[in-house]
Protein backbone atom coordinates (compact mmCIF):
# COMPACT_ATOMS: atom_id res chain seq x y z
CA UNK A 1 0.00 0.00 0.00
CA UNK A 2 1.43 3.03 -0.69
CA UNK A 3 2.09 5.89 1.59
CA UNK A 4 1.73 9.89 0.58
CA UNK A 5 5.27 10.40 0.57
CA UNK A 6 5.66 7.32 -1.94
CA UNK A 7 7.22 8.18 -5.30
CA UNK A 8 4.38 6.68 -7.29
CA UNK A 9 1.57 8.88 -5.37
CA UNK A 10 0.48 12.06 -7.73
CA UNK A 11 2.20 14.54 -6.10
CA UNK A 12 -0.73 16.35 -6.24
CA UNK A 13 -2.72 14.29 -3.29
CA UNK A 14 0.36 15.02 -1.13
CA UNK A 15 -0.33 19.00 -0.93
CA UNK A 16 -2.44 20.02 1.80
CA UNK A 17 -5.10 22.87 1.55
CA UNK A 18 -5.62 25.30 4.21
CA UNK A 19 -3.66 24.02 7.11
CA UNK A 20 -3.37 25.62 10.40
CA UNK A 21 0.01 26.86 11.17
CA UNK A 22 -0.37 27.64 14.91
CA UNK A 23 1.15 24.03 16.09
CA UNK A 24 3.93 24.43 13.24
CA UNK A 25 5.32 27.60 14.68
CA UNK A 26 6.70 27.47 18.13
CA UNK A 27 5.21 31.04 19.35
CA UNK A 28 1.80 28.71 18.88
CA UNK A 29 0.58 32.37 16.20
CA UNK A 30 -2.50 31.65 14.23
CA UNK A 31 -2.18 31.46 10.56
CA UNK A 32 -3.32 29.18 7.58
CA UNK A 33 -1.17 28.11 4.69
CA UNK A 34 -3.14 28.30 1.54
CA UNK A 35 -1.50 25.10 0.56
CA UNK A 36 1.73 23.12 2.28
CA UNK A 37 4.09 20.38 1.12
CA UNK A 38 5.89 18.05 3.45
CA UNK A 39 9.27 16.93 1.85
CA UNK A 40 11.62 14.37 3.09
CA UNK A 41 15.02 14.45 0.43
CA UNK A 42 16.09 16.16 -2.41
CA UNK A 43 13.67 14.51 -4.61
CA UNK A 44 10.61 15.44 -3.83
CA UNK A 45 11.36 19.16 -3.87
CA UNK A 46 12.27 19.14 -7.30
CA UNK A 47 9.23 17.66 -7.78
CA UNK A 48 8.12 20.85 -6.87
CA UNK A 49 10.65 23.11 -8.97
CA UNK A 50 8.96 21.10 -12.12
CA UNK A 51 5.81 20.79 -11.43
CA UNK A 52 3.40 22.94 -13.57
CA UNK A 53 1.67 24.91 -10.89
CA UNK A 54 3.46 24.27 -7.94
CA UNK A 55 7.17 25.65 -9.62
CA UNK A 56 5.63 28.55 -10.17
CA UNK A 57 4.22 29.45 -6.84
CA UNK A 58 4.94 31.59 -4.07
CA UNK A 59 6.66 29.32 -1.73
CA UNK A 60 8.08 29.42 1.72
CA UNK A 61 10.36 27.38 3.69
CA UNK A 62 9.23 26.29 6.91
CA UNK A 63 11.59 23.73 9.19
CA UNK A 64 10.78 23.99 12.62
CA UNK A 65 8.68 27.06 13.09
CA UNK A 66 10.87 28.19 16.21
CA UNK A 67 12.34 31.07 14.28
CA UNK A 68 9.04 32.67 12.74
CA UNK A 69 6.34 35.70 13.52
CA UNK A 70 2.94 35.09 11.34
CA UNK A 71 1.30 37.73 10.67
CA UNK A 72 -0.84 36.75 8.26
CA UNK A 73 -1.76 33.67 6.20
CA UNK A 74 0.48 32.32 4.04
CA UNK A 75 -0.13 32.26 0.19
CA UNK A 76 1.08 29.79 -2.26
CA UNK A 77 2.89 26.85 -1.10
CA UNK A 78 4.45 26.02 2.00
CA UNK A 79 7.30 23.57 1.85
CA UNK A 80 7.40 21.86 5.32
CA UNK A 81 11.08 20.64 5.09
CA UNK A 82 11.10 17.18 7.18
CA UNK A 83 14.49 15.43 5.84
CA UNK A 84 15.17 13.04 8.26
CA UNK A 85 18.65 11.00 8.95
CA UNK A 86 21.84 11.40 11.76
CA UNK A 87 24.81 9.75 11.21
CA UNK A 88 28.39 9.86 11.85
CA UNK A 89 30.39 10.55 8.08
CA UNK A 90 33.71 9.76 8.80
CA UNK A 91 35.97 10.12 11.33
CA UNK A 92 39.41 12.27 10.43
CA UNK A 93 42.49 12.59 12.12
CA UNK A 94 41.52 16.02 13.60
CA UNK A 95 37.55 15.55 13.66
CA UNK A 96 34.69 13.94 13.57
CA UNK A 97 32.50 14.78 10.52
CA UNK A 98 28.64 14.64 11.24
CA UNK A 99 25.63 14.91 8.84
CA UNK A 100 22.36 14.83 9.64
CA UNK A 101 18.92 15.76 7.49
CA UNK A 102 17.66 18.75 7.57
CA UNK A 103 14.43 17.86 9.25
CA UNK A 104 15.74 17.05 12.62
CA UNK A 105 15.67 18.11 15.80
CA UNK A 106 18.59 20.21 16.40
CA UNK A 107 18.82 19.37 19.75
CA UNK A 108 18.37 15.75 18.95
CA UNK A 109 21.32 16.22 17.11
CA UNK A 110 23.33 17.10 19.42
CA UNK A 111 22.12 15.07 22.39
CA UNK A 112 22.85 12.24 19.91
CA UNK A 113 26.68 13.00 19.47
CA UNK A 114 26.98 12.99 23.07
CA UNK A 115 25.44 9.64 23.29
CA UNK A 116 27.82 8.46 20.33
CA UNK A 117 31.02 10.11 22.71
CA UNK A 118 31.84 12.92 20.35
CA UNK A 119 32.13 16.00 21.77
CA UNK A 120 31.68 19.46 20.42
CA UNK A 121 28.44 20.29 19.70
CA UNK A 122 27.41 20.65 23.73
CA UNK A 123 27.00 24.20 24.43
CA UNK A 124 24.83 24.82 21.65
CA UNK A 125 22.23 21.84 23.27
CA UNK A 126 18.44 22.54 23.98
CA UNK A 127 18.19 25.39 21.02
CA UNK A 128 15.34 25.14 19.44
CA UNK A 129 14.47 24.30 15.75
CA UNK A 130 15.40 22.09 13.01
CA UNK A 131 19.37 20.69 11.79
CA UNK A 132 18.38 22.85 8.34
CA UNK A 133 17.29 26.09 10.35
CA UNK A 134 20.46 26.14 12.42
CA UNK A 135 22.71 27.41 9.23
CA UNK A 136 20.27 30.23 8.04
CA UNK A 137 20.54 32.28 11.60
CA UNK A 138 24.20 30.98 12.72
CA UNK A 139 22.61 29.82 16.12
CA UNK A 140 24.82 30.25 18.67
CA UNK A 141 24.84 30.02 22.47
CA UNK A 142 27.50 30.31 25.57
CA UNK A 143 30.88 31.14 23.51
CA UNK A 144 29.73 28.71 20.19
CA UNK A 145 28.37 29.14 16.95
CA UNK A 146 27.61 27.14 14.50
CA UNK A 147 29.96 28.34 12.26
CA UNK A 148 32.67 27.05 14.23
CA UNK A 149 31.46 23.61 13.47
CA UNK A 150 30.69 23.95 10.14
CA UNK A 151 31.69 21.41 7.31
CA UNK A 152 29.52 22.04 4.66
CA UNK A 153 25.23 21.42 3.60
CA UNK A 154 23.66 20.49 1.04
CA UNK A 155 20.57 22.62 -1.07
CA UNK A 156 18.02 22.49 -3.44
CA UNK A 157 18.26 25.20 -5.93
CA UNK A 158 13.85 25.85 -6.01
CA UNK A 159 14.77 27.59 -9.74
CA UNK A 160 16.54 24.68 -11.20
CA UNK A 161 16.22 21.65 -8.82
CA UNK A 162 19.61 21.40 -8.72
CA UNK A 163 22.35 20.11 -5.77
CA UNK A 164 24.80 22.09 -4.69
CA UNK A 165 26.87 21.68 -2.03
CA UNK A 166 28.16 24.58 -0.08
CA UNK A 167 30.94 25.58 2.36
CA UNK A 168 31.45 28.38 5.40
CA UNK A 169 32.65 30.70 2.63
CA UNK A 170 29.88 30.34 0.49
CA UNK A 171 27.54 30.24 3.13
CA UNK A 172 28.64 33.70 4.38
CA UNK A 173 28.09 33.27 7.98
CA UNK A 174 27.94 36.08 10.30
CA UNK A 175 26.58 37.08 13.63
CA UNK A 176 22.76 35.23 13.81
CA UNK A 177 23.37 35.58 9.85
CA UNK A 178 24.00 33.87 6.61
CA UNK A 179 23.44 33.87 3.03
CA UNK A 180 19.86 32.29 3.53
CA UNK A 181 18.82 35.87 4.98
CA UNK A 182 19.91 37.79 1.76
CA UNK A 183 19.95 36.79 -1.27
CA UNK A 184 19.17 33.47 -1.13
CA UNK A 185 16.06 33.83 0.84
CA UNK A 186 13.45 31.54 -0.32
CA UNK A 187 15.35 30.55 -3.13
CA UNK A 188 16.85 26.87 -1.64
CA UNK A 189 16.20 24.67 0.46
CA UNK A 190 18.79 22.78 2.77
CA UNK A 191 18.59 19.13 2.78
CA UNK A 192 21.42 18.15 4.61
CA UNK A 193 24.26 19.73 7.08
CA UNK A 194 27.26 18.68 7.47
CA UNK A 195 29.27 19.38 11.11
CA UNK A 196 33.11 19.31 12.00
CA UNK A 197 33.77 18.60 15.61
CA UNK A 198 37.31 18.94 16.06
CA UNK A 199 40.20 16.72 18.24
CA UNK A 200 41.05 17.35 20.58
CA UNK A 201 38.45 18.65 22.25
CA UNK A 202 38.73 21.41 25.08
CA UNK A 203 35.44 22.99 27.09
CA UNK A 204 34.05 26.29 26.18
CA UNK A 205 33.52 27.77 29.44
CA UNK A 206 33.88 31.48 28.64
CA UNK A 207 30.31 32.85 29.60
CA UNK A 208 29.89 33.69 33.59
CA UNK A 209 26.32 30.65 33.84
CA UNK A 210 28.89 27.75 33.06
CA UNK A 211 31.74 29.55 35.51
CA UNK A 212 29.28 29.60 37.86
CA UNK A 213 28.19 25.79 37.66
CA UNK A 214 31.90 24.85 37.66
CA UNK A 215 32.21 26.74 40.77
CA UNK A 216 28.90 25.49 42.41
CA UNK A 217 29.67 21.71 41.24
CA UNK A 218 33.78 21.89 42.36
CA UNK A 219 34.44 20.36 38.77
CA UNK A 220 37.34 22.33 37.33
CA UNK A 221 37.88 20.15 33.82
CA UNK A 222 33.98 19.17 32.63
CA UNK A 223 33.69 16.52 29.89
CA UNK A 224 31.32 17.16 27.37
CA UNK A 225 28.35 15.38 29.00
CA UNK A 226 28.32 17.96 31.80
CA UNK A 227 28.82 20.78 29.85
CA UNK A 228 25.88 19.45 28.18
CA UNK A 229 24.20 18.82 31.45
CA UNK A 230 25.22 22.49 32.76
CA UNK A 231 23.94 24.12 29.71
CA UNK A 232 20.64 22.12 29.49
CA UNK A 233 20.18 23.05 32.94
CA UNK A 234 20.74 27.26 32.56
CA UNK A 235 18.52 27.25 29.61
CA UNK A 236 15.58 25.53 31.47
CA UNK A 237 16.21 27.70 34.43
CA UNK A 238 16.00 30.84 32.28
CA UNK A 239 13.57 30.15 29.37
CA UNK A 240 9.77 28.92 29.07
CA UNK A 241 9.58 25.46 27.35
CA UNK A 242 7.55 26.44 24.12
CA UNK A 243 5.85 23.69 24.82
CA UNK A 244 4.12 25.12 27.58
CA UNK A 245 4.26 28.47 26.97
CA UNK A 246 4.01 29.79 23.26
CA UNK A 247 7.82 31.66 22.33
CA UNK A 248 10.64 31.89 19.67
CA UNK A 249 13.88 31.92 22.11
CA UNK A 250 15.65 35.02 22.73
CA UNK A 251 13.65 37.27 20.55
CA UNK A 252 16.51 40.13 19.71
CA UNK A 253 20.14 39.87 19.07
CA UNK A 254 22.76 41.27 21.47
CA UNK A 255 23.86 44.39 20.12
CA UNK A 256 27.68 44.82 19.12
CA UNK A 257 29.06 48.38 19.56
CA UNK A 258 32.24 49.91 19.84
CA UNK A 259 34.32 50.09 22.93
CA UNK A 260 33.95 54.01 23.09
CA UNK A 261 30.08 53.52 22.78
CA UNK A 262 30.27 51.05 25.29
CA UNK A 263 32.51 53.46 27.77
CA UNK A 264 29.33 55.79 27.55
CA UNK A 265 27.37 53.22 28.13
CA UNK A 266 29.11 52.38 31.50
CA UNK A 267 29.46 55.69 32.67
CA UNK A 268 25.98 56.03 32.75
CA UNK A 269 25.08 52.77 33.52
CA UNK A 270 28.05 50.97 35.24
CA UNK A 271 25.99 47.80 35.63
CA UNK A 272 25.44 47.01 31.86
CA UNK A 273 26.33 43.29 30.96
CA UNK A 274 28.93 43.62 28.41
CA UNK A 275 31.57 40.91 26.90
CA UNK A 276 34.49 41.69 24.28
CA UNK A 277 34.86 40.42 21.14
CA UNK A 278 37.81 39.30 19.24
CA UNK A 279 37.96 42.10 16.78
CA UNK A 280 38.14 44.45 19.77
CA UNK A 281 34.26 45.48 19.57
CA UNK A 282 31.69 45.51 22.64
CA UNK A 283 28.93 42.95 22.64
CA UNK A 284 25.83 43.97 25.15
CA UNK A 285 23.52 41.54 26.47
CA UNK A 286 20.04 42.66 25.01
CA UNK A 287 17.80 41.23 27.88
CA UNK A 288 19.94 43.70 30.24
CA UNK A 289 18.83 46.56 27.88
CA UNK A 290 15.52 45.28 28.16
CA UNK A 291 15.12 44.94 31.86
CA UNK A 292 16.62 48.02 32.02
CA UNK A 293 13.76 49.76 30.44
CA UNK A 294 11.03 48.22 32.53
CA UNK A 295 10.08 45.52 30.20
CA UNK A 296 10.18 42.34 32.20
CA UNK A 297 6.68 40.92 32.61
CA UNK A 298 5.22 43.68 30.79
CA UNK A 299 1.96 42.79 27.94
CA UNK A 300 0.54 44.33 25.16
CA UNK A 301 -2.46 42.51 24.07
CA UNK A 302 -1.70 38.46 24.36
CA UNK A 303 2.04 38.78 23.48
CA UNK A 304 4.43 39.48 26.72
CA UNK A 305 7.83 39.63 28.01
CA UNK A 306 8.93 36.51 30.09
CA UNK A 307 9.17 37.22 33.77
CA UNK A 308 12.58 35.22 34.16
CA UNK A 309 14.42 36.67 30.98
CA UNK A 310 13.87 39.83 29.32
CA UNK A 311 15.37 38.69 26.20
CA UNK A 312 12.48 36.35 25.29
CA UNK A 313 8.99 37.15 24.18
CA UNK A 314 5.73 34.70 24.71
CA UNK A 315 2.39 34.09 23.56
CA UNK A 316 0.14 34.18 26.77
CA UNK A 317 -2.40 32.63 25.34
CA UNK A 318 -3.96 34.51 22.63
CA UNK A 319 -1.46 36.41 21.27
CA UNK A 320 -1.64 37.74 17.62
CA UNK A 321 1.66 38.23 15.32
CA UNK A 322 0.68 41.65 15.10
CA UNK A 323 0.82 41.86 19.17
CA UNK A 324 4.00 40.34 19.14
CA UNK A 325 5.68 42.98 16.17
CA UNK A 326 4.09 45.93 18.19
CA UNK A 327 5.58 44.39 21.58
CA UNK A 328 8.91 44.15 19.96
CA UNK A 329 8.52 47.71 18.22
CA UNK A 330 7.83 49.19 21.48
CA UNK A 331 10.71 47.27 22.90
CA UNK A 332 13.29 48.58 20.04
CA UNK A 333 11.85 52.24 20.48
CA UNK A 334 12.42 52.33 24.52
CA UNK A 335 15.92 51.03 24.47
CA UNK A 336 16.71 53.68 21.61
CA UNK A 337 15.46 55.87 23.37
CA UNK A 338 17.41 55.28 27.18
CA UNK A 339 20.53 54.21 25.62
CA UNK A 340 20.71 55.19 21.84
CA UNK A 341 20.67 51.44 20.56
CA UNK A 342 18.65 50.05 18.19
CA UNK A 343 17.55 46.41 18.59
CA UNK A 344 17.37 43.92 16.00
CA UNK A 345 14.86 41.33 16.02
CA UNK A 346 16.44 37.52 15.66
CA UNK A 347 12.89 36.02 14.30
CA UNK A 348 11.80 35.97 10.26
CA UNK A 349 8.16 37.75 10.32
CA UNK A 350 6.05 36.78 8.06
Amino acid sequence: MPTPLDPAVPFDSRVESRVSLRALNSFGLPAVAEHLVRVRDETDVRRIVDHPRWGRAPKLVLGGGSNVVFTRDVPGLLIKVEVPGLRMLREDADAWILEAGAGESWHTLVAWSIEQGIPGLENLALIPGTVGAAPVQNIGAYGVELQDRFESLDVVDLVTGRTVTLDGVACAFGYRDSVFKRHLQGKAVIVRVRLRCPKPWRPELGYLDLERKRTETGIAHPDARTVFDWVCAIRRAKLPDPAVIGNAGSFFKNPVVTPEQCRDIIGRDPEVVHYPMPDGSMKLAAGWLIDACGWKGKSIGGAGVYEKQALVLVNRGSATGGEVVTLAKAIQESVYGRFGIRLEPEPVVV
